[in-house]
């Protein structure tokens, strides 16, 4: 290997240049944590500098102003000269993001910066013994993981019913590292779930327009277009067009589903479309009815409130929330009425067979094949591995 290149000697007439040390001298930092009711000012006087310091810092150029954004459990530093002039704050608000101000001239500039973590793949695989959550823990899965894989089958397979002892799943996700220690992990990248003999395999894909989400190999999507189920809560009241209606007492179609769950849990769109009625809507209450197509409207009643930003005409993507559960309109207690119609005609949400998502479009197919062909190969490249592990460790 070569020897590092020297640096030129310096003539009599230009002295040396001066090193960053030299230019920038030793900064001392006073650290605080924050905690709650804790204010700008008084951690500006902790550090000891007065209020019209903490003023020409917020009214200073870039992101500096942010540095007014306080939550407990933030860390904020204050960097001095040796003479005690204040050149630099630090607040970390997380250990991937932090709102770094300096002093440049007479003026104090702010940048967010935020640090990418490093990703590495890592493999787990499982077999059911008891349920999902306990394989997956066993697996060394962590619950969001778990609630992760079970989100990207749960079209296919009812975690509740269908899975049986014996069933296994294999996992490729991302590790996340952080000067070289392990932060976190981050998404699913491919997954393989055995479900009595049936092989399936789902891969997440991101197309040429910078869209992602979870395909089968042959470039059919895992999701269907609608889901079945708008709200975590369980059903008070079915679909049902003969029911006695509970207020008025006299036989009344319940052409919806009712779910029962506290005020303010939040409701999800069933599906991508429009809105086509925001507002109050007679008996139903504060309401929000999405058109999907041209044949398919769902319904959503008895809203506390509205989502934000869902008004007439908004645009709404699957599992955004539009809304929060109340009991505004005619009713006897807080809840969700949830309808879904076809061509007007109301039909029972969790009975109705639900059209498949959009598949890889066709213009994407020959890419997509080719992504799927290198996963599915890599599957085998880390099954093996983990087998090859797994005999070690065993002898």
């Amino acid at each position: 290997a070569s020897a590092p290149a020297a640096m030129p000697e310096p003539t009599p007439e230009a002295p040396a240049p001066q090193t960053s040390a030299e230019k920038q001298p030793e900064l001392t930092w006073d650290r605080f944590t924050i905690k709650s009711g804790d204010t700008l000012s008084g951690l500006f006087s902790k550090a000891g500098y007065n209020d019209g310091l903490m003023l020409k810092v917020i009214h200073g150029e870039g992101d500096a102003e942010k540095v007014q954004r306080l939550f407990a459990g933030e860390t904020i530093a204050f960097g001095k000269t040796p003479d005690g002039e204040l050149a630099a704050i630090r607040l970390e608000r997380s250990r991937l993001e932090s709102l770094e101000i300096t002093r440049q001239d007479d003026t104090y500039v702010g940048e967010t910066v935020v640090r990418e973590p490093s990703v590495e793949p890592a493999f787990a695989s499982g077999v059911i013994e008891d349920s999902l959550y306990v394989a997956a823990r066993d697996a060394g899965l962590n619950d969001r993981l778990a609630m992760e894989l079970a989100g990207i089958f749960g079209w296919d397979i009812d975690f509740v019913y269908d899975v049986r002892k014996g069933d296994r799943f294999e996992v490729v996700y991302e590790d996340l590292y952080l000067d070289g220690e392990k932060y976190g992990t981050g998404r699913i990248l491919s997954a393989r779930f055995v479900n009595r003999g049936d092989d399936v395999i789902a891969l997440l894909y991101t197309d040429s327009n910078g869209d992602t989400d979870y395909y089968a190999p042959d470039g059919s999507s895992m999701r269907k277009a609608f889901l079945r189920t708008p709200i975590n809560a369980r059903v008070s009241s079915p679909f049902n067009l003969q029911r006695r209606h509970p207020v008025l007492d006299v036989v009344r179609p319940h052409e919806g589903t009712d779910y029962a769950a506290p005020p303010g849990t939040p409701i999800k769109a069933a599906g991508d479309g429009r809105v086509r009625f925001a507002g109050w809507k007679g008996g139903y209450g504060r309401t929000v009815v999405l058109q999907h197509g041209d044949n398919i409207t769902t319904l959503y009643a008895h809203m506390s409130r509205l989502g934000k930003s869902i008004s007439n005409g908004t645009r709404v993507k699957q599992g955004q929330t539009i809304g929060y559960v109340g009991s505004s309109g005619m009713v006897t207690g807080p809840h969700l009425h949830y309808e879904f119609r076809i061509n007007g005609s109301p039909r029972n949400s969790r009975r109705v067979a639900l059209p498949d998502a959009k598949p890889v479009p066709q213009q994407e197919m020959a890419r997509f094949k080719q992504f799927a062909e290198q996963q599915v190969a890599q599957f085998q490249v880390y099954r093996r591995h983990y087998q090859q592990l797994a005999m070690a460790t065993d002898n």
